[in-house]
């Protein structure tokens, strides 16, 4: 019985630094995440409305005026860019942008992924582990940017990928990422990067718009798409970040509560465990002293 004993306490010490850990990983995360909510609110609305003018533009002026990133070709190759985290206890985010992205293989480039010409460049560690070991083509050398988050790194990241395509390196390239809605609410998207969408009426038909373009119509757009396109990959980023630390904060939350549920799960049981022991010594000494007397 004592052992018995024994076994409980050491199981609810043991929960008991679990909670501990889970509350303070709980903290953390939100402190994080008040940041990086800041962080994507104020970018969203210019990324956001840069994407539409350079959408708008595109959709109105001819493929030698739009350049070579918006040009539409007959898709032999695919860049998946694929943003997840570089740790996990996060709950199903990691899994859930991963699953996306082999959702988007599959039934959006199903002959492409059949012929293995599917490219992942994953921005996270949780996201290149698993493509590696999926036995797809994978470029490392971004797996890190998430490390540090800043303008400069993630740029390298969409200058390369826009390099890639003016090569004809790929046909078209999407970015795959976690859109933050709040702490609780994330929605996994996949969403085009290259060759730059146009804007289409409800109709179907390319939409109209007037543009005044000063200086002249080649030298801007040749200067706006790759900084536009360097805000797009970057608001994805920042979208992702946050998306995770909102992630986290939910999952250490509910863990901190099922420790809760199991700790009084246990200190009942210990309860149980004690008074079924104390009823045992009591009976001992009850029949002891009934032999005495007998």
């Amino acid at each position: 019985m004592a052992g018995a004993l024994k076994e409980v306490r050491n199981r609810i010490k043991s929960v008991q630094s679990t909670q501990q850990i889970t509350k303070a990983m709980k903290m953390v995360s939100a402190a994080k995440l008040r940041r990086a909510q800041d962080a994507i609110i104020q970018m969203r609305p210019y990324a956001k409305k840069l994407q539409e003018m350079l959408s708008n533009i595109v959709s109105n002026t001819d493929n030698d005026a739009g350049g070579d990133l918006a040009v539409e070709r007959p898709v032999e190759k695919v860049l998946l860019i694929v943003i997840s985290s570089d740790r996990g206890l996060c709950g199903a985010y990691n899994a859930n942008v991963i699953k996306l992205a082999r959702s988007v293989a599959q039934e959006n480039y199903p002959e492409q992924l059949t012929k293995g010409n599917i490219s992942v460049w994953p921005i996270g560690k949780k996201a290149f582990d698993f493509f590696q070991r999926a036995r797809f083509e994978v470029n490392p050398a971004y797996r890190d940017v998430l490390q540090h988050i800043s303008f400069e790194p993630v740029q390298q990241v969409a200058q390369a990928a826009i390099e890639a395509f003016a090569k004809k390196e790929f046909d078209v390239v999407e970015i795959v990422y976690s859109e933050f809605r709040n702490a609780a609410t994330q929605r996994f998207t996949a969403e085009r990067f290259l060759p730059i969408p146009k804007v289409e009426n409800k109709d179907g038909k390319t939409a109209n718009a007037d543009f005044i373009f000063e200086p002249g119509k080649e030298t801007l757009i040749a200067e706006l798409m790759p900084k536009i396109l360097n805000t797009q990959l970057y608001k994805a980023v920042l979208d992702a970040n946050a998306s995770e630390h909102g992630a986290r904060m939910t999952a250490m939350d509910k863990a901190s509560e099922n420790a809760n549920e199991l700790l009084k799960s246990l200190r009942i049981s210990y309860n149980r465990a004690r008074q079924a022991a104390i009823t045992t010594e009591l009976t001992e000494i009850v029949s002891g002293a009934a032999a005495l007397q007998g």
